[in-house]
């Protein structure tokens, strides 16, 4: 329908233009579409066509909500709003977009409804998902992570979404922000002669009363970040191809020895914060030589661990208040 509607439109311009016995400015209006029309490769290797910048933007996972949103554009439709907001206040949305579902599962009817002009989504999404949603708009699939190169993927991921959107200029701000907060934590972090400190950054969750929890090793997108601070990871855990999260248990903390400790959990989901819940009173915990010195530091709730340079900036400040305080 929409495209009929289109091709209608294009049709009553192009009478109005015969009648008034010229067609120059509908080949000036031609030229001028050519040169805006916008061509990429996504990360699945698929050729994307936009007649030009995209305005009505649908995002499927919340790193590329935060940074579409970093970029000024405010997207139409969000999987799991209300999820973004309580775990991306970094960040926040600065409209009301429509729920489309969740991350896992976005509502196709619900997608079609808002008649975007695209569609960005990432590789977490299955195949089958990204190929019925190309059929509703185009669709920019950007990886999700990549454990060789978490702060490459992170930079590369904001520059496909910035060129499809005529944002090319906002992500080079961005961009060099980051990079001006890197140099100013690793600088703040020497200062305080804490330069080379081993830190272990993990979250946590309880499942039928039994606390798991994920290391974020080196090849994490915060792994990363604490290494450009001038950090060390005290994870020796593998982490997964993609986003660098490796599992363990509270005996699992017993092998990183003497280190700074940081977290982020959520104040609205208790299982998601299990060091201050039902292992503060754990003898292995409370043995552990970090958590008798007080080396364990909770971070502010907010900062989307997996999202983009507005969480990682927030994340910087935040550390190195905890470790120089």
């Amino acid at each position: 329908m929409r495209r009929l509607l289109l091709t209608a439109a294009a049709a009553t311009a192009a009478l109005t233009l015969t009648a008034c016995g010229t067609t120059e400015p509908a080949a000036d209006d031609k030229t001028k579409k050519t040169a805006e029309r916008i061509s990429l490769t996504d990360a699945s290797g698929a050729k994307v066509e936009l007649d030009g910048p995209a305005k009505k933007v649908v995002a499927t996972e919340w790193n590329v909500v935060e940074n579409l949103v970093s970029l000024g554009v405010d997207p139409v439709g969000v999987s799991d709003v209300k999820g973004y907001k309580t775990w991306d206040t970094a960040v926040p949305l600065k409209n009301e977009p429509k729920d489309i579902g969740t991350r896992g599962e976005p509502s196709m009817d619900t997608i079609a409804g808002l008649a975007p002009d695209l569609i960005v989504a990432t590789t977490d999404l299955p195949p089958a998902a990204v190929k019925q949603l190309r059929k509703v708009a185009p669709v920019l699939e950007v990886r999700a992570a990549d454990a060789k190169d978490p702060i490459g993927q992170m930079t590369k991921n904001l520059d496909l979404i910035a060129q499809a959107t005529g944002t090319t200029g906002e992500a080079d701000k961005l961009k060099k922000q980051f990079d001006a907060k890197l140099a100013e934590g690793n600088k703040a972090l020497a200062a305080a002669g804490l330069g080379g400190t081993k830190i272990a950054f993990a979250d946590g969750y309880v499942v039928s009363n039994q606390t798991s929890i994920r290391p974020f090793t080196s090849g994490s997108l915060i792994g990363a970040v604490n290494e450009k601070l001038g950090l060390k990871n005290a994870w020796t855990v593998k982490g997964d191809e993609a986003y660098g999260l490796g599992t363990t248990d509270v005996e699992g903390l017993t092998k990183i020895g003497d280190v700074q400790f940081a977290y982020i959990g959520n104040a609205s989901d208790k299982n998601s914060t299990p060091f201050t819940g039902v292992l503060a009173k754990d003898k292995v915990w409370t043995s552990l030589p970090f958590v008798k010195k007080g080396n364990v530091h909770r971070l502010p709730d907010g900062i989307w661990m997996f999202g983009g340079p507005g969480s990682m900036n927030k994340y910087v400040d935040s550390l190195v208040a905890a470790l120089t305080k």
